[in-house]
């Protein structure tokens, strides 16, 4: 699935894509498994293979809050530590077991110095990674809880049913009670 992750950029050449193969490590996450904790470094980023992953911060009402959910066939980081070298404020936590392929910024770190096809690679990633924090912005400003749940629904069907009701109210925004209604209102 990497392979072809890295393909559909239309970037890498096939050597830089082998290349960068023998550098990834396999993890698995049980299911409530971490993949980083709030003030670690973040020195790695996963693509996920299998399973589902949330990021998710505690505020001092000490209620979590759930604000990224991430499906396979995705890279996933504590994006701002892994750009400024800081503790991360953020966990990151496997939904549902997990197959992750690691890379750990070192590595990164020297393929950026290989070849300028990596530079754009990261470049684009770091682009799409924006436009998704734009896109949930402007979707959770403009738009009422039962179109943000269509949208998640109509997107990623498959794994809707595997996240716990209480990360996925809190990622929309909303209360498990009022996820409930407007499940039964969708889904009649």
């Amino acid at each position: 699935m990497i392979k072809e992750f890295l393909k559909s950029f239309q970037i890498l050449t096939l050597s830089e894509i082998e290349n960068f193969d023998t550098v990834l490590i396999k993890r698995t996450l049980k299911k409530g498994d971490f993949f980083i904790n709030e003030g670690k470094l973040s020195k790695e980023v996963a693509f996920i293979n299998s399973g589902i992953l949330r990021s998710f911060f505690t505020p001092e009402s000490g209620e979590e809050i759930t604000y990224c959910i991430t499906f396979p066939g995705s890279l996933m980081a504590a994006y701002s530590a892994f750009i400024t070298g800081l503790p991360t404020v953020e966990n990151i936590q496997a939904v549902a077991d997990s197959e992750l392929l690691i890379i750990q910024k070192k590595e990164v770190d020297k393929l950026l110095e290989t070849s300028p096809n990596w530079i754009k690679f990261f470049k684009i990633i770091a682009e799409q990674q924006y436009l998704e924090l734009e896109k949930r912005l402007f979707l959770f400003q403009k738009e009422k809880a039962k179109k943000r749940y269509a949208d998640l629904l109509e997107n990623q069907p498959g794994y809707i049913q595997q996240i716990p009701l209480q990360y996925l109210a809190s990622y929309l925004g909303i209360t498990p009670r009022h996820l409930s209604r407007l499940r039964r209102e969708i889904h009649l």
